[in-house]
């Protein structure tokens, strides 16, 4: 067999059935949209079933995809196999071809075995099928038709060759192929083996016939039409193809094992002997990367329970490598969208949003891991030899520290225990019951609602929520504070506890967390006390008096009353207040550069970067952005003071303070002065800072772009980032500088050597190009021109070429047949059906190109038009083209006759 990536195989399977005119249909979501019986996607034909089922109807009745798949929970769940099992996934992709009353059987059967002998280069002799033992129609199929031996065709009950996706819905014999792993065996005990199911094939392609739909009463009737739904194992069928004993040896695996082989530093046959875990977690973080890019999150029910689960069970066993770094999964994932992305955009687009869920995830777990671990460990030493931990001890880990029952029976299967997950389910039932009494009125979603609870809390002496940031001359802040919670809200209704999983929004008497304003976004941290911990991912102020700290309990109960320390992360707002000094030093190096007309128009300070608004009139010249860039470095390198005072706001304007645009000020304001000696910069800001610019480090603009008529906006990063962005930078210029062979200072000139030089030879290959394509268009002159009354005609379809070169033909064919000819040229450029039409001039009133183009652009799906001597036209259907071009050749005569 030839070696091929999984990249290769998954395009060939798809380019495989387009030839044989499938619609190449892209993955539906993981997240079902059709089907309320089903939690995820678990099979290829998911997103058609109204089509089996004669409900729904498409432009096409042939279609190839590669689907996402998620098998957790259900009837189909393989969750305990993963890790132990060399080829067993939460997560996989099913390769299919389908057709809706279309094709039936046989050439489901002849496609399938073209694309493994011939595509894939299976060889025949390794390759066995099974069929039911009721449908003799499929066994006549491989051995009389496809030409299979008939002892290569064994036979099968309802257990292995009778497919349905759930109890109810579409269903139907099936016809499996199998690879022979121990060939040597011969064929002779070829149907003893799968009666006994005894290992030697692998399954890897599934052929369903779709003729029934289960009924709720366990009847079946036949459906509106027949059809086929054919699913092969792409991680299996990979495995093959590159000759690996395992899934996990394959490259849709090994890269995201390698990356944490680096990280643990363990040698080959450390990781061979740590199997288990390495599996779990690059199966696990498959699943979870795909679940969040289709918009789940990590949470307490039904999807968003699987997403926390897969997280939480990967980090567990990530723990037994051990690992040094906490956020491993969140760089991990990283990995996962570098391979998986080209085939799956959506993993490109969302690269961000599944870094930041993984990591908040894996910050959350960390906090209670170790103590749920270590109960259960203690639970586990009390119990006997093959004993059972209660469904109720079960649950107390799952709703105090955090740990999922999943997690829970690893570990006590680990050891030689059991556990009650019967109990389980009835603790968590008895929890959920408890958990809807007590609610006072309905969902919070307005203001008047808010408002509602404030009063509330009024009559019991509440006076609303006080923020303590700062002192009277403070620039950083507070980062932690005693207090205690006034109230609690889950699911929009005020409650009196919650516990581990609940989502809340938690008020206090007292806070330290800075809320959103002025463009500095809202701090992050935690709110604990005796034995409980909210992880607090928001901070709000809805209506005037009130502060909600928005967020997760990740341990144990917390209650109404309860004592309470508030604390910030720190790190977090340390990068912020890095960003938000550095905002002001760039208003002030923008106004001392390009004029004081530019103000603040708006802004974002976060912990990664931050974004500046500003008005002036014309794009920044690249020395501009450079200049700038260099005065806040230097700014920064200065190490000036930065301070904050409160005065009156008519005693800061008379001192020059910047306002910020917009912005009600009230009588006392807070200014921030930026100083050295002299006075670099002086705003009103409520915000955090660092007390000294040199805290800051320095300074990189990433962007500079229009947001609207007159207001420029820059994007850039300090600190941290632009520390990450410097050492890339200085990477990539070293590794340019190796492969160059040339110093990294002589690197532009080398560059624009090189760029010259490409522009040289792709000008001479053009020629070149030009020269063959000339050559070949003058022996289709000699060989294709018909004469049409006289008229010389040449209608032809062409290779692939620019549209340059498509209508320097028309020229040449005017220098061949300078009057008395009509030419008419179709191409396929990317996929694209691309039509020209060419009418010498002494013809043009008998034949208009342009009305010539438009009779035929349509039956290629596009449009077009021209001149009266020259035309062109694109379109979408390149399997049309012909049917254009003989339709060309009628339209020239009848004109002409």
């Amino acid at each position: 067999m030839k070696y091929m990536t999984s990249a290769e195989i998954r395009e060939a399977f798809l380019d495989f059935f387009e030839e044989f005119h499938h619609k190449r249909v892209a993955s539906s979501s993981l997240v079902p949209g059709n089907d309320p019986t089903l939690l995820f996607t678990n099979a290829g034909m998911v997103q058609f079933k109204d089509v089996f089922l004669g409900n729904e109807k498409r432009d096409y009745v042939r279609a190839t995809t590669v689907q996402k798949v998620m098998r957790v929970s259900g009837k189909h769940n393989d969750l305990e196999n993963v890790g132990p099992s060399p080829r067993h996934h939460t997560f996989f992709e099913m390769l299919g071809n389908f057709s809706f009353g279309d094709y039936f059987k046989q050439d489901a059967c002849k496609y399938a075995y073209q694309l493994v002998t011939e595509v894939y280069g299976l060889p025949p002799e390794r390759l066995y099928f099974t069929v039911h033992h009721d449908d003799q129609e499929a066994h006549d199929i491989w051995v009389n038709h496809v030409g299979v031996p008939a002892d290569h065709v064994c036979t099968l009950g309802d257990k292995d060759n009778f497919w349905m996706m759930a109890d109810t819905g579409p269903c139907g014999y099936t016809s499996e192929i199998h690879w022979d792993k121990t060939p040597e065996l011969g064929t002779v005990t070829a149907q003893a083996s799968f009666d006994a199911d005894d290992g030697r094939f692998l399954e890897f392609w599934n052929l369903v016939f779709m003729q029934f739909d289960a009924q709720p009463d366990g009847t079946r009737i036949p459906l509106p039409k027949t059809g086929v739904d054919t699913g092969l194992g792409f991680e299996r069928i990979v495995t093959i193809i590159q000759e690996k004993d395992h899934n996990y040896d394959t490259d849709l695996f090994m890269p995201i094992i390698r990356a944490t082989q680096e990280m643990t530093g363990h040698t080959d046959a450390e990781r061979e002997a740590n199997y288990i875990p390495y599996r779990v977690i690059a199966d696990h973080l498959r699943s979870a990367s795909f679940l969040i890019a289709d918009g789940v999150r990590p949470g307490t029910q039904a999807r968003d329970y699987v997403c926390r689960m897969v997280l939480r069970r990967a980090m567990r066993f990530g723990k037994k490598l051990p690992f040094d770094t906490p956020t491993f999964l969140a760089q991990l994932s990283q990995v996962v969208v570098n391979i998986m992305g080209d085939a799956y955009p959506e993993l490109k687009s969302h690269r961000d949003t599944i870094y930041r869920t993984i990591q908040l995830e894996e910050q959350r777990f960390l906090r209670t891991m170790d103590r749920g671990l270590n109960e259960l460990e203690g639970m586990l030493d009390e119990l006997g030899e093959g004993g059972q931990l209660s469904g109720e001890q079960a649950f107390y880990l799952h709703a105090t520290l955090g740990l999922p029952i999943e997690v829970t029976r690893d570990i006590a299967q680990e050891r030689g225990y059991s556990v009650d997950e019967q109990g389980f389910v009835a603790e968590r039932e008895k929890h959920a019951d408890v958990s809807r009494q007590g609610s006072m009125f309905g969902t919070i979603a307005t203001e008047e609602t808010y408002n509602r609870v404030l009063a509330t809390l009024h009559t019991d002496g509440f006076i609303g929520s006080v923020q303590h940031i700062y002192g009277p001359d403070e620039v950083f802040g507070t980062y932690e504070m005693p207090s205690h919670v006034v109230a609690i809200l889950r699911d929009g209704e005020m409650v009196e506890t919650a516990t581990v999983g609940d989502r809340v929004e938690i008020i206090l008497q007292e806070t330290p967390f800075y809320i959103e304003s002025g463009g500095q976004i809202s701090d992050t941290g935690a709110i604990e006390g005796d034995g409980w911990l909210v992880d607090v991912e928001d901070v709000r102020k809805p209506v005037t008096g009130l502060i909600v700290h928005i967020g997760e309990v990740v341990q144990g109960t917390v209650s109404v009353q309860a004592t309470a320390k508030a604390s910030i992360d720190g790190e977090r707002r340390w990068h912020i207040m890095r960003n938000h000094t550095a905002t002001h030093l760039l208003h002030a190096a923008l106004r001392n550069r390009l004029g004081t007309h530019v103000h603040q128009r708006g802004s974002l300070v976060a912990p990664d970067r931050l974004r500046f608004d500003f008005s002036h009139d014309a794009a920044l010249t690249f020395d501009e952005v450079n200049d700038v860039q260099r005065d806040v470095n230097l700014a920064i390198l200065a190490g000036m003071d930065v301070v904050a005072k409160w005065k009156s706001l008519d005693q800061a304007k008379f001192e020059g303070a910047m306002a910020l645009f917009g912005e009600k000020y009230g009588e006392q304001v807070r200014t921030i002065s930026i100083a050295n000696g002299e006075r670099y910069s002086y705003e009103l800001c409520g915000g955090t800072h660092v007390p000294n610019t040199a805290i800051i480090g320095s300074f990189i603009i990433t962007q500079e772009t229009a947001i609207a008529q007159g207001i420029r906006r820059i994007e850039a990063i300090t600190g941290h980032q632009a520390f990450l962005a410097t050492a890339h930078n200085l990477i990539m210029v070293r590794n340019l500088s190796h492969q160059l062979q040339t110093p990294a200072n002589m690197l532009p000139d080398r560059i624009a050597g090189l760029q010259q030089q490409l522009k040289q030879q792709e000008r001479e290959i053009s020629e070149i190009r030009q020269k063959l394509a000339k050559a070949e268009f003058d022996e289709l002159i000699v060989q294709k021109t018909e004469d049409m009354h006289g008229v010389k005609v040449l209608v032809t379809e062409v290779a692939a070429t620019d549209g340059d070169t498509l209508r320097k033909m028309a020229d040449w064919f005017r220098d061949v047949v300078p009057v008395g000819g009509v030419l008419v040229l179709g191409m396929v450029s990317e996929d694209k059906p691309q039509l020209l039409a060419a009418v010498t001039k002494d013809l043009t009133e008998r034949i208009h190109a342009g009305n010539l183009i438009k009779a035929i652009a349509t039956i290629v799906g596009g449009g077009g038009g021209g001149r009266p001597n020259m035309a062109q036209a694109g379109g979408k259907d390149p399997d049309k083209l012909n049917e254009a071009l003989a339709q060309a050749n009628q339209f020239i005569q009848q004109a002409l006759s």
